[in-house]
């Protein structure tokens, strides 16, 4: 039995068509066709119930799944157990959001290039709910958001979790003084973009004071927000961890302002496929970079 043939079984039943699983294996419809055939031929069953438009299991293709997962992840630890990792090739998609690029990224990514010298990353910067929609669809491989992403096969790691301070620019002369979330309604505000976990939590703690929020300006750019704060055009809630170098030279101040702004909490979320480890053992290695660094 050809292995590529049971693999080409369980993409198809991951991504509900063969063009979606010619797509992912970089091959043609007709190729995929031919390798369930060829497959349903030497076990002497019906996989699936094929129409103009749906591809369905059978009921043995059922029951099959869950033994082909089982081959394949058999051969996966098999592969990874044996071989050096700096002799894998290949690449690996990632999505992650500005908070992360801002925060620990170098390092992890620097962490990869260590342990896998020769798989190459693909990385896509958005914002998690895009990511989160990509990584849902199948079409990257890991996802670095602010999570979860809930969704059948979809596993995700809790990566750490990250204070928030409010800052400004010095020429305002805050900084000392006991503020509330009513004192900044007086300034212009900058926040994260519109429809973020973020977002909607800000806008949550201004009516939980019994305050209409106030206008605020929305960026999905964390190195945009930090621009325009430092230049004193308005006050921002940000991640500690990002704000070294501003801090320490002085253009932003943090505020003392209650109730402080919560936390961010990172998840890593990868789809469970037995013949893709590498995706797992990265998001990993994303969690012990992240966990190093958070600091709440």
């Amino acid at each position: 039995m050809n292995l590529r043939f049971v693999e080409t079984f369980l993409w198809i039943v991951r991504l509900g068509s063969f063009s979606a699983a010619a797509e992912k294996l970089n091959t043609t419809q007709a190729a995929i066709s031919n390798r369930i055939a060829t497959l349903e031929r030497e076990l002497g069953v019906q996989l699936f119930d094929r129409d103009m438009r749906t591809v369905k299991l059978t009921p043995v293709g059922q029951q099959a799944v869950s033994k082909a997962e089982l081959i394949v992840k058999a051969v996966s630890e098999f592969r990874e157990a044996i071989v050096d990792p700096t002799t894998l090739k290949g690449s690996v998609s990632i999505g992650t959001i500005d908070s992360i690029v801002h925060s620990f990224l170098p390092r992890f990514v620097e962490r990869v290039q260590e342990r896998y010298p020769e798989i190459a990353i693909d990385l896509n910067v958005d914002t998690s709910l895009n990511i989160a929609r990509e990584i849902i669809e199948r079409k990257i491989d890991l996802a670095l958001i602010m999570g979860p992403a809930l969704d059948h096969g979809l596993v995700n790691i809790e990566i750490g979790i990250y204070s928030c301070v409010w800052v400004a620019s010095p020429k305002y002369g805050l900084a000392g003084k006991a503020l509330t979330l009513g004192d900044l309604t007086r300034y212009p505000l900058f926040a994260f973009s519109k429809g973020s976990v973020p977002n909607h939590g800000l806008l949550q703690q201004f009516r939980e004071v019994g305050l209409e929020p106030p206008p605020i300006s929305n960026s999905n750019s964390l190195a945009t927000i930090m621009r325009l704060a430092k230049d004193g055009l308005g006050i921002a809630p940000l991640p500690r961890v990002i704000l070294g170098e501003y801090l320490e030279t002085g253009v932003l101040e943090i505020l003392d302002v209650t109730p402080a702004f919560h936390p961010l909490t990172f998840h890593a979320v990868y789809a469970d496929h037995p013949d893709s480890p590498l995706p797992s053992i990265i998001a990993q290695m994303a969690a012990e970079v992240s966990l190093s660094m958070a600091d709440a």
